[in-house]
């Protein structure tokens, strides 16, 4: 009997200390959660510091995230991986020594110094040139083969075919030039030739990447769901 009390006071002992520290936490969240710190006193005066010295480049994420696209991320594809923070180090510093040279040569050259055939071929194969990005455009995918016409349209999606008609007159009224117009009669609408497609390729750019994409697909699924359906980028 005595055990069990004294094993019911140190819990209840516990249960108190865990209490106390809840309350001193949430006092301190409390204490700490507003927005009396410099960083919001600063955005204050940023529109003015802007229009009377321009652009904040210090403040500027560009150059450090560029930094960390051809600093680490690069060097960290060509190293074996192993002790890779050395190897990185060593290839960055590298390739920025030869840079260096080359635009001190290329900086002579444009001054009219005398270079030797090898060096001005040279020049020529290591000058960067701009290209342009390459830019991914959206892809309609999944065609389906059993919609031909409006009429075809109208009994897949279960709308009538007077409302599709009545929208796509006003879309045309509202959006389209005259002579590209649309027919106000329903009549020819209802053979107008339609293409059914049930997926959307949408390209997005990689994270810190120029020229990687990752394709996510707009579907649709009409009455179908994703339960139990694995992990994709829809």
């Amino acid at each position: 009997m005595r055990e069990w009390v004294a094993t019911s006071e140190r819990r209840q002992i516990r249960d108190d200390d865990r209490d106390e520290e809840d309350e001193l936490r949430m006092d301190m969240i409390h204490g700490e959660s507003h927005f009396n710190f410099i960083k919001m006193h600063l955005l204050s005066d940023l529109c003015d510091d802007i229009h009377q010295f321009g652009n904040i480049p210090m403040y500027s994420t560009e150059i450090g995230e560029l930094a960390h696209e051809m600093q680490i991320k690069e060097e960290w594809r060509q190293s074996n991986k192993n002790d890779a923070a050395r190897q990185i180090v060593h290839s960055y510093s590298r390739k920025h020594a030869l840079w260096m040279r080359l635009l001190n040569l290329q900086s002579l050259k444009n001054r009219g110094a005398d270079h030797s055939p090898d060096v001005l071929k040279h020049l020529d194969k290591t000058t960067r040139k701009v290209s342009p990005p390459v830019i991914c455009r959206r892809i309609l995918k999944g065609r389906r083969g059993d919609v031909s016409n409006m009429v075809d349209f109208s009994r897949i999606s279960g709308v009538s075919l007077e409302i599709i008609n009545r929208e796509l007159i006003r879309y045309s009224r509202h959006n389209l030039p005259i002579d590209h117009g649309l027919p106000e009669d329903h009549a020819p609408l209802r053979s107008l030739p339609i293409k059914l497609q049930t997926q959307l390729e949408v390209p997005v750019l990689t994270f810190q990447e120029a020229n990687v994409y990752e394709i996510h697909y707009a579907r649709s699924m009409g009455t179908l769901h994703f339960r139990n359906q694995g992990s994709r980028n829809h």
